[in-house]
């Protein structure tokens, strides 16, 4: 069985958990392995906050989840005016952003979390952050060796 939605969403705190409810309760009623659950609706979590958190008051975004048999496909997608998603050039400079300082944590820990992870601002101008979580096999929970 696959199941997919797409929410559209008003940038407040509240729609956080409402986003991330849905998406646990589809990866459960699937019969998803807790911890594949668990890191997959803390990274949704992320990327939701980084809307409220950057996106500008009067705006909204959309998310938009896909599941099948083997990956979760999640894209949030606002049109706020937040920080440009085209900072992180890619996976390389991802890794070698501290932990903690400036900015960039919640990618960071986004990235940790699922197995692919693309974030960029749209030709329109809209800012895209996608994730790929894989549900069967390894965990994708990677420690980032820094030496």
């Amino acid at each position: 069985m696959d199941i997919s939605f797409t929410v559209r969403l008003p940038v407040h705190v509240s729609s956080v958990p409402f986003v991330r409810g849905l998406c646990r309760q589809a990866l459960e009623h699937l019969r998803v392995d807790r911890t594949v659950v668990d890191e997959t609706t803390l990274a949704l979590t992320e990327a939701c906050a980084n809307v409220v958190q950057h996106a500008g008051p009067d705006a909204d975004y959309e998310v938009s989840v896909v599941i099948d048999s083997h990956v979760c496909r999640i894209t949030v997608v606002d049109d706020g005016s937040g920080s440009d998603g085209g900072q992180i050039a890619d996976r390389a400079e991802l890794e070698r952003a501290p932990l903690v300082g400036d900015g960039g944590t919640g990618l960071r820990l986004m990235q940790t979390l699922v197995d692919s992870l693309d974030v960029r601002q749209d030709p329109d101008g809209r800012h895209r952050v996608s994730l790929e979580k894989r549900l069967s096999g390894r965990p994708s929970l990677r420690l980032l060796d820094r030496n």
